[in-house]
């Protein structure tokens, strides 16, 4: 009977993973304006953990290869601010508007950030 009982139970507590707790400091989208062709420009989003656990990104994906991403490596604890860093560098003229994807504590759905602007 126990045998039958133990995979039910990691079953359960699986299920009821609890998603992180947070709050953007920032907007979640940022319009550079008007940059220069192959000049890095860099922005930080930060966020809050409104959480009462530790907040861990374990993943942040940008959709190409203009965009480059720092963020905040430790765990970032209840009431304090963390950051991701998105440097865009521009290598066409043109509007953009990229999309930078963020995963907190192995979330399923990520939290979707915006850099835009002209490239002269």
């Amino acid at each position: 009977m126990l045998n039958f009982l133990l995979p039910l139970v990691f079953l359960f507590q699986t299920q009821i993973a609890v998603e992180p707790t947070f709050e953007w400091v920032t907007p979640t989208t940022h319009d550079f304006g008007d940059l220069e062709l192959s000049v890095p420009a860099p922005h930080e989003f930060k966020f809050k953990n409104t959480g009462d656990a530790p907040l861990i990104i374990d993943n942040v994906r940008s959709i190409c290869g203009c965009t480059a991403t720092e963020w905040t490596e430790t765990p970032v604890l209840p009431n304090e601010i963390g950051f991701i860093k998105v440097v865009f560098d521009a290598r066409k003229a043109g509007y953009f508007y990229k999309k930078v994807t963020v995963y907190f504590n192995s979330q399923k759905k990520g939290e979707k950030l915006y850099v835009e602007g002209f490239v002269e």
